[in-house]
């Protein structure tokens, strides 16, 4: 299900991803902050398209305005646990892991996911960045489906 909502104009691109972070500061006084803050706080969207029609408006939050775009909420990549990481199946986050430097960290603490959460796996994309887990956890790459309610 697709969704208007404005974004800056640096990230209005399709394709684009981002973690929609809910109200900034400098949107207490907007006369657009419906058009803006109508996303869940949270979730990973992807920027299907960019409403051409519509004009750039100032915002105090993005230095070059914002414009229209429709989003969808997207999949997320992710390491998990490989012991039952199949199509179809459940599976959540294998927990928080404090090796920073890890070229798997960004897919091991995923923005956009949360620990403890069952997300329901749509691909198995194989193997991890690294060479070796730093915890010794047996981690497989996957996609989790968008949440339904996102």
């Amino acid at each position: 299900m697709t969704t208007v909502t404005l974004v800056g104009t640096r990230l209005a691109e399709p394709g684009e991803e981002f973690v929609y972070q809910g109200e900034a500061s400098g949107c207490s006084d907007c006369p657009f902050r419906d058009q803006c803050l109508n996303l869940t706080q949270g979730r990973r969207y992807r920027i299907t398209e960019v409403r051409e029609s519509g004009q750039t408006l100032d915002c105090a939050v993005h230095d070059t305005g914002v414009r229209a775009v429709e989003v969808e909420p997207a999949p997320i990549r992710v390491n998990v646990p490989t012991k039952g990481a199949f199509a179809g199946s459940k599976a959540e986050l294998a927990g928080p892991c404090p090796h920073t430097e890890c070229p798997s960290h960004s897919y091991c603490e995923p923005q956009g996911a949360e620990f403890d959460t069952e997300y329901r796996i749509s691909d198995v994309l194989g193997e991890p960045p690294h060479d070796h887990c730093l915890l010794d956890r047996e981690l497989t790459m996957v996609e989790f489906e968008a949440p339904e309610d996102a």
